[in-house]
């Protein structure tokens, strides 16, 4: 059975005042709590809460019937995940500090001040939905298992490193907590944020923004919308993507070009749940998840001051790096029959087979436009094919050297930054330079010529001469 999302688990207010109840629901609603349970007896607390689980817990230390004192560690002990909010009056403040060794998790003195109940509650929202990550991640690591395949089913993969993305995905789905997206283009981070989106299990809609090229005030507008009249041309209220997105997940795309003033309203967003429609000065909640991408180095940007840190640190607390296809080789034979059935159905031809030699050729390939590179690749080839049961490789070869001389490569990182070449000893000469060079395309084309010819970026003929002169300088 499918857990339900910890952002849909409602807060508990128990309480025998009806007045304080919802007072305090009232107030816990402006600040963007979307579901709240209120308990007037005691006595049905323990049963309500077997009946539904909770995300937080408000409880009243002096009630009638059943104290909270008596009920907190019966709660502590049946509901260890869930946090503990115990409310006293000024002169029960000793009893709310022996609570606290009870297990409760923080404790308010009434007349409650909003600002502490709000920074209170938020922060055992956090607490309860690091401890059931915490949980799911475990059961995933020990049984190595997905609860959800069919949230995957348009990523096509048989990568262990992509499985375990899967799994962490699965585990953080149901938080409220933002997620970062990194990745090089065309590794398919937009995918993941739909896959997040249906594990979620959120009601609302996927909203997706590009945010480049976005100066502050578009930023503003398409985000927050604007009121009647709040800049020239203003003719009618418009509500924005967040609004939207209500109930559901915000997707930003390209986060790292957004411009500072705008990173500071995204700030406030994430920190606050609120936000202000141009034009207005009242503030309105947001329950959108919020889930951000990017190809930019976010880390480094923060180093260069062209991120803010605080931003930066508020959307890193779930992040996955997406692997360029490069790192993930094993999928390519099964990216490029998908493609291969998808180009087909799409322009009516029955699909042909992919020879050996494609995917070693494709293998070898660096492929720095990643995974939408080789749907390019595959749709081209398919609108040359002119019939045959094997797809022809000359467009492949043909794209792969463009590439190659035109010199594209992708983003090194660190671990993939090329060495310097050390040759102690003798300086070798250039034909034994050109021999090396030609025994590793060989090598790495597992012997064919056809492949070799492409890595080295020669024709076929050319290659067959150098093997040539090879044979010569080898002969006795």
């Amino acid at each position: 059975m499918k857990e339900k999302p910890f952002s849909s688990l409602p807060v508990f207010l128990v309480d025998d005042e009806e007045s304080v109840l919802h007072a305090t629901a009232t107030v816990l609603r402006s600040a963007g709590v979307p579901r709240i349970e209120m308990v007037a007896d005691s006595r049905a607390l323990l049963p309500a809460l077997e009946a539904q689980p909770a995300s937080a817990l408000l409880l009243d230390l002096s009630m009638p019937h059943v104290s909270g004192s008596k009920l907190l560690p019966d709660i502590v002990h049946l509901y260890p995940e869930v946090p503990v909010i115990v409310m006293t009056a000024a002169q029960d403040v000793e009893t709310a500090v022996s609570s606290m060794k009870e297990g409760a998790f923080d404790y308010l003195v009434k007349p409650v001040e909003e600002s502490r109940l709000v920074a209170s509650v938020r922060h055992a929202l956090e607490v309860h939905s690091l401890r059931r990550q915490m949980g799911v991640l475990k059961r995933y690591l020990l049984s190595d298992c997905l609860q959800d395949n069919e949230a995957f089913t348009g990523i096509v993969t048989n990568s262990r490193k992509m499985r375990a993305l899967f799994q962490y995905l699965e585990a953080v789905a149901g938080t409220a907590e933002p997620v970062l997206i990194c990745g090089e283009t065309g590794a398919g981070k937009e995918m993941f944020a739909h896959a997040l989106h249906k594990l979620s299990g959120l009601g609302g809609q996927f909203v997706q923004v590009n945010v480049a090229g976005l100066d502050d005030t578009l930023f503003s507008d398409t985000l927050f919308g604007h009121r009647k009249g709040a800049f020239t041309g203003a003719d009618q209220s418009r509500a924005g993507l967040i609004a939207q997105a209500a109930g559901g997940t915000l997707f930003l795309d390209e986060i790292g070009d957004l411009s500072m003033a705008s990173q500071v309203k995204l700030l406030r967003l994430l920190q606050e749940h609120m936000y202000f429609p141009l034009g207005s000065d009242v503030a309105r909640p947001s329950d959108a998840r919020v889930v951000c991408a990017t190809n930019c180095n976010l880390a480094q940007m923060m180093r260069q001051n062209r991120f803010r840190s605080d931003l930066f640190f508020r959307l890193s607390v779930h992040q996955i790096e997406v692997p360029p296809l490069r790192q993930r080789k094993e999928d390519i034979p099964l990216l490029l029959q998908h493609f291969l059935d998808e180009a087909a159905a799409l322009i009516r031809k029955p699909a042909p087979e992919p020879s050996n030699e494609l995917i070693t050729l494709l293998s070898n390939h660096h492929f720095p436009g990643n995974v939408r590179e080789l749907r390019a690749m595959v749709f081209n080839a398919m609108a040359l094919h002119r019939g045959g049961s094997i797809l022809a490789m000359d467009s492949f070869r043909q794209a792969i050297q463009k590439q190659q001389k035109a010199g594209a490569e992708p983003a090194a990182s660190d671990e993939e930054s090329e060495m310097p070449i050390l040759i102690p000893g003798r300086f070798p000469t250039l034909d034994e330079v050109e021999e090396a060079l030609v025994a590793e395309a060989l090598k790495r084309a597992k012997g064919n010529q056809g492949v070799a010819a492409t890595l080295l970026g020669l024709s076929r003929p050319a290659l067959n001469r150098r093997l040539a002169r090879r044979a010569t300088r080898a002969a006795p």
